[in-house]
C-alpha cells in the first residue's frame, strides 16, 4: 500500500490496523522491507533522519521516544533547488540541523564523546516531510512503516564545525515568502540535537545497522512544521549555522 501510494502519488488509508498500532517492531519491519526494495533498485542510502523529537508531538501520538527513517541520495536537494510540482503528495517543511559523520558509530551504547569525535561538520537543513497516508492521519505505527514520513531534504552549503555552534541555545526562524512561519531553537529537538543523534546511533547499532562514516543525520525539527503549497519559497536561518532555502515549483498552468 505504501509503495503504491508513493509510486502513484495517491495517498492510502492508514496502515496501523495491518501492522498493529502498538507494534513498533512490525512497523520497522515494513519500513525495512520497503527500503530494501529501493536498495535493490540501486537507490543509494546516505544516512538517517530522526522524527518525533518534539515533546508535544510525542504526547499527541502517545509515545515517549523518537523514531527514525532512512535517507536516500535521490531525496537530497541543493540549497535553493526547486522541488518539481507533483513530486510529493502532501509536503510539510521543517528546519533542522544536519550532522555529517567522518567516523563509524558501531557501539550499541555510544558516549557523547564518541559522537563529537565522529562528527565532521554541521549544516543547516530543511526537511520536507511527506506522508503516504491520506490526510496525515497517522499513528506511531503509520509513520514508522512509512519510513518516518521521509520526503526530501535540502542541505546548506557552508559546513560549520561542531565546536563553533551552541546547539542547545541556537535560535531558528523559518520564513515562507519572507514572513516568519515557524520559530524554535536547538533545545526544542529532544532537549539538544546531539542527544537526538546519540539516541539514533545507539538504536541503529542495537538493530544491526550502525551509522557509518559519510552518513548524514537529520537530527529533528527545531520548531513546528509548516504545510507547503505550490510556489512557496522557504528559507531557514539557524544561529551559528547560517541559512538554507528551498522552493516549490508553481502548479501546472501557474495556479498555486
Amino acid at each position: 500500500m505504501l509503495r503504491q501510494a508513493a509510486e502513484s502519488g495517491r495517498p492510502c488509508a492508514p496502515v496501523r490496523h495491518l501492522v498493529g498500532s502498538q507494534d513498533i517492531d512490525a512497523a520497522y519491519a515494513v519500513q525495512r522491507v520497503n527500503n530494501q526494495e529501493r536498495i535493490q533498485k540501486e537507490y543509494r542510502p546516505v544516512g538517517s533522519k530522526i522524527g518525533l523529537t518534539s515533546a508535544a508531538v510525542q504526547r499527541q501520538l502517545g509515545v515517549n521516544q523518537p523514531d527514525f527513517g532512512q535517507l536516500f541520495a535521490d531525496m537530497a536537494l541543493c540549497d535553493g533547488e526547486e522541488i518539481a510540482a507533483g513530486r510529493l503528495i502532501q509536503p510539510k517543511v521543517e528546519a533542522e540541523i544536519a550532522l555529517v559523520l567522518e567516523r563509524d558509530l558501531p557501539h550499541e551504547k555510544n558516549t557523547l564523546a564518541d559522537l563529537i569525535r565522529a562528527t565532521a561538520y554541521l549544516l543547516p537543513a530543511l526537511e520536507v516531510v511527506d506522508s503516504r497516508i491520506a490526510g496525515w492521519d497517522i499513528s506511531l505505527a503509520d509513520t514508522i512503516a512509512d519510513n518516518a514520513s521521509c520526503g526530501l531534504f535540502v542541505l546548506g552549503n557552508r559546513p560549520v564545525l561542531l565546536k563553533d555552534v551552541d546547539l542547545l541555545g541556537c535560535g531558528m526562524v523559518l520564513e515562507r515568502a519572507g514572513e516568519p512561519a515557524s520559530v524554535g531553537a536547538g533545545a526544542a529537538c529532544l532537549g539538544n540535537p546531539l542527544l537526538a543523534a546519540l539516541w539514533l546511533a545507539d538504536t541503529l547499532a542495537q538493530r544491526g545497522n550502525a551509522l557509518r562514516a559519510g552518513d548524514i543525520i537529520l537530527t529533528g525539527a527545531l520548531g513546528p512544521m509548516v504545510a507547503a503549497c505550490a510556489g512557496d519559497v522557504f528559507s531557514a536561518r539557524i544561529e551559528g549555522l547560517g541559512q538554507v532555502s528551498g522552493r516549490f515549483a508553481p502548479a501546472a498552468g501557474g495556479d498555486q
